[in-house]
């Protein structure tokens, strides 16, 4: 701490740890004012601005929650860090997102409270010197600031849904908060993990990926937090774990719901002390690594099960962030299947096929029980066969495909056959294309156009109404 001496507040109802720790704060070389309440605070606001305020969020009268909206409705833009309980953190999650700076569960490391202070400090003078910079702007646009987008290259769409998840990246990333992803399988959980890093202040640093259910049981400390040499046979050589290779950086833990129930013990500890040991080794190694973890099961099923320990889910579900199925963001579709189009006439060096309307449309009549992951193969693989033309997709229930299989296999003693004649079969299909021709304008090529919503070409739809005496209404 060597910011002049900052000045900082405590504000926590019990005694003994406002004393101890305006003991530890003054040790440190800072200047401390404690207050028991929300109303004293306000009551005996100091001569001068706080540096950093340090706020319990359960207090009698006014909460701390209080407390940061009515701050923050002021000109004195106090950094503020949260000091909680397990059974805090849904309050916890509100004030994040309000702009609290940082919070720490109680009971916390000295090392780490120091280190948030001055995290805290820093960042806003930083802001402060940004905002002297900045030019003022003589006409301003509110149209402009209302529609500003976020950018995360890697993550397409427009969708409510993801919009929502992406501010709350925004607001999450800078802290050191750690961060539960939640979603099916092939949603893009390890594409949030990798926004939330790179928004964060630890982005010049490693981002380490662990796939949970891939490490043998035997394995798992030597693989979190490495081993010394002949700790174990076939430990011929030191080695570095995924804790210590993350150092300053994030720590991805995906599919942290598939770790074992008797291992869990062991990465709740780390968590908690922020501490580890190799195997086979007694030096202690610090834990500094942010966590986001992310999972496809319901870990409040999970705990209530009894196979995920509830102290371990309380540890890992700080800030919670639920990613939409891909058949809730249907409108996301025409987005992503251009950007993966594109993509994959790169990766396969093929020519550019034609996403028509009507291979639009079928994409989005299906549910995508695979997510974003089904709806990349399903058109490399349509890419791939359609050497530069028109794209077609095969997909169970669209009405793009039939199963061979399932058709031959029904029991015709036991199911009535459905049949047309061939004049009721020819009827239905002129009522079609009249329908076709009708919603296009009668507008027969180009985009938009009757036979690309068919997706036939335009010389076979021609040929087709010339045969059905198909022609537009003068």
């Amino acid at each position: 701490m060597n910011e002049d001496n900052p000045f900082v507040c405590v504000i926590d109802d019990d005694s003994s740890f406002r004393e101890s720790l305006s003991d530890l704060l003054r040790s440190a070389g800072l200047k401390v004012q404690a207050f028991a309440s929300a109303p004293e605070f306000l009551t005996h606001w100091p001569r001068e601005t706080p540096s950093c305020l340090l706020l319990d969020i359960r207090l009698p009268g006014i909460s701390g929650l209080d407390l940061q909206q009515e701050l923050a409705g002021s000109d004195a833009q106090i950094p503020i860090i949260f000091m909680t309980g397990y059974g805090d953190i849904p309050m916890t999650v509100r004030a994040m997102k309000a702009g609290a700076f940082e919070f720490l569960t109680k009971p916390f490391r000295e090392e780490d409270l120091l280190s948030a202070i001055d995290q805290a400090i820093k960042g806003a003078a930083q802001r402060i010197e940004q905002l002297n910079k900045k030019p003022a702007q003589k006409h301003p646009d509110p149209e402009d600031e209302r529609h500003r987008e976020i950018s995360f290259p890697a993550m397409v769409g427009k969708s409510a849904a993801l919009r929502r998840v992406l501010q709350q990246v925004e607001t999450v990333a800078p802290s050191d908060s750690t961060v539960l992803i939640l979603g099916e399988t092939g949603t893009g959980k390890e594409l949030i993990a990798n926004a939330v890093h790179q928004c964060s202040r630890r982005r010049d640093k490693p981002l380490i990926r662990v796939n949970c259910t891939s490490i043998p049981r035997e394995l798992f400390e030597s693989e979190f937090f490495g081993h010394a040499k002949g700790a174990f046979t076939g430990a011929i050589k030191d080695r570095t774990g995924r804790f210590e290779a993350a150092a300053g950086g994030t720590l991805f833990l995906d599919e942290v719901g598939e770790i074992p129930l008797e291992l869990q013990s062991k990465l709740l500890r780390v968590l908690q002390e922020k501490s580890y040991e190799r195997v086979g080794e007694e030096k202690t190694r610090r834990a500094d690594v942010r966590i986001v973890a992310a999972t496809n099961r319901d870990l409040k099923k999970e705990v209530a099960a009894g196979r995920f320990r509830e102290d371990l889910y309380y540890r890992l579900n700080v800030f919670p962030l639920k990613l939409a199925a891909l058949r809730e963001r249907k409108e996301d579709i025409p987005l992503l299947a251009t950007n993966f189009v594109e993509v994959l006439v790169k990766e396969l060096g093929c020519p550019k096929p034609r996403l028509t309307r009507a291979s639009i449309e079928t994409l989005q009549g299906y549910d995508w029980p695979g997510n974003i992951r089904e709806l990349r193969n399903v058109i490399e693989r349509a890419v791939i066969f359609a050497r530069g033309g028109a794209l077609e997709f095969d997909l169970p229930g669209t009405g793009s495909s039939v199963d061979p299989v399932s058709f031959e296999a029904r029991d015709v003693d036991q199911v009535e056959p459905e049949y047309l004649t061939e004049s009721e079969m020819r009827r239905r299909e002129r009522e079609n294309l009249f329908a076709v021709l009708q919603k296009a304008g009668w507008k027969i090529k180009g985009v938009d156009g009757a036979a690309e919503l068919l997706g036939v070409k335009p010389t076979t739809l021609s040929s087709r109404m010339e045969k059905m005496g198909l022609k537009r209404p003068v």
